[in-house]
C-alpha cells in the first residue's frame, strides 16, 4: 500500500502548527509557533490579538514545515484541519489556509474535531487498543467517553459547567500566578500540603463534572481571608485544589473501569501534561490492571500532529469535506 501523507493544521487557540504525518501514526515534520509570550501579558489568551498573529504566522509555519521534512505539497496526499472547538477567529485562519492549499494542489480536505486529536496524540507513541475509555481534560472540557473504535464513541460524562483547566486558570490568576495559569499551579502545589477544606465538585453517582463550585469556593476564601486580614498560604491552597479536582477524575474513572470492565485508558487534553494527574492514574491503573496512555508534554499541549493522526482514519474513509467547511462552535464528539 502506498505511503499517504497528510499535511495537518491546528490553529484552534494560540498555537500556530502545522505537521506532516505519514500513515497515521509517524510524525515526519512538526512545526508549533506560539503565542503564550504575548497573551502572557494580558493574563490570557486575547481573541483578535490570537487571529491576527495567526494570519502572519501561517505562511512560514507552512515553509518551516515542509522544509523540515524535505517535501513539497505535490508530495501531499490530504489536508487535514482543525474546525471544531476553539476561538472562531482562530479556527478561521487555518480553515482558510486549508481550503486554499487543496484547492491549489488539489488535495482532499478533512475537518477534524479538536477533542478528538487530543485522543488520537496517543496514538503517536502507542497503539490504541479498542474499547477504551478516554478521559479529555482541557482549558473548555471534561469529558469521559468509551471509544469502541475508531471514531466510535459514547459519551459517560461531561462537564456541567467549568471544566478541569478552566478552574486551574481561575485558581492562578486569584494566587497572582502568570499566564499559562494550569502548570504554574502545579509548581506551587508541589511546595504545599492539602491543609485547605475545599467542597467536592459533584457528590453524585453520575459520570458529570462540575468545576464551578470548587472554582467559586477558593475565590470566596482568598476574598475573605483577605477581608480578615490572614495572609493566604498559596502553597497549601494550590495543592489542596489540585488534589479535590485530580481526585473527581479519579473517582469517575474507576467507577467506570468497575462498570464497563474496560482495561485500557487513554488520557487526552492539555491537562493530562500534569504530572500529579498522570501520578494518580497510574495508581488507579495499577489497581485496576489497566493500562494506561498518555502522551508525551509536546503532545499534550495542541499540535498539528495529532491532527494529522486523526484525519488519518477519515481518509481511509474518504470522508472528506467540501469547501464549505467553517469554524463550529458546536464541539459534540458522539
Amino acid at each position: 500500500m502506498k505511503d499517504v501523507y497528510i499535511l495537518a493544521i491546528e490553529s484552534s487557540c494560540d498555537e500556530t502548527s502545522m505537521a506532516i504525518v505519514k500513515n497515521g501514526k509517524e510524525v515526519v515534520s512538526l512545526t508549533i509557533a506560539t503565542q503564550i509570550d504575548t497573551h502572557a501579558k494580558y493574563g490570557g489568551v486575547v481573541p483578535e490579538i490570537a487571529s491576527r498573529m495567526h494570519t502572519e504566522a501561517i505562511v512560514p509555519v507552512l515553509d518551516e514545515t515542509l522544509k523540515k521534512a524535505n517535501m513539497k505539497m505535490e508530495q501531499i496526499d490530504a489536508i487535514g484541519v482543525t474546525y471544531t472547538p476553539g476561538l472562531t477567529g482562530s479556527l478561521i485562519v487555518g480553515i482558510e489556509a486549508a481550503k486554499t492549499l487543496s484547492l491549489i494542489y488539489n488535495k482532499p480536505l478533512i475537518g477534524v474535531n479538536h477533542l478528538i486529536g487530543h485522543i488520537y496524540a496517543n496514538k503517536i507513541e502507542h497503539d490504541m487498543e479498542f474499547p477504551m475509555l478516554a478521559l479529555i481534560v482541557s482549558g473548555g472540557h471534561t469529558e469521559l467517553l468509551i471509544m469502541e473504535d475508531d471514531y466510535k464513541f459514547k459519551m459517560l460524562g461531561e462537564t456541567l459547567d467549568d471544566a478541569i483547566g478552566e478552574a486551574y486558570d481561575k485558581v492562578a490568576r486569584v494566587l497572582g500566578l502568570k499566564y499559562p495559569g494550569g502548570p504554574n499551579v502545579e509548581k506551587l502545589a508541589l511546595k504545599g500540603k492539602a491543609s485547605y477544606k475545599l467542597p467536592k465538585p459533584v457528590v453524585d453517582d453520575s459520570y458529570n463534572f462540575s468545576y464551578s463550585g470548587l472554582k467559586s469556593a477558593i475565590v470566596n476564601l482568598v476574598h475573605n481571608e483577605e477581608q480578615r486580614g490572614n495572609e493566604i498560604n498559596k502553597e497549601d491552597l494550590a495543592r489542596s485544589f489540585q488534589e479535590v479536582a485530580v481526585d473527581e477524575l479519579v473517582r469517575k474513572v474507576e467507577k467506570a473501569f468497575v462498570e464497563t470492565n474496560i482495561k485500557v485508558l487513554v488520557v487526552a487534553g492539555g491537562v493530562s501534561a500534569n504530572k500529579y494527574l498522570k501520578q494518580e492514574m497510574e495508581k488507579l491503573c495499577l489497581k485496576y490492571q489497566a493500562k494506561l496512555l498518555i502522551p508525551s508534554l509536546l503532545y499534550c499541549t495542541d499540535n498539528a500532529a495529532m491532527i494529522g493522526v486523526a484525519a488519518y482514519p477519515k481518509y481511509l474513509n474518504k470522508e472528506f469535506s467540501d469547501f464549505k467547511l467553517n469554524a463550529s462552535c458546536n464541539s459534540n464528539i458522539c
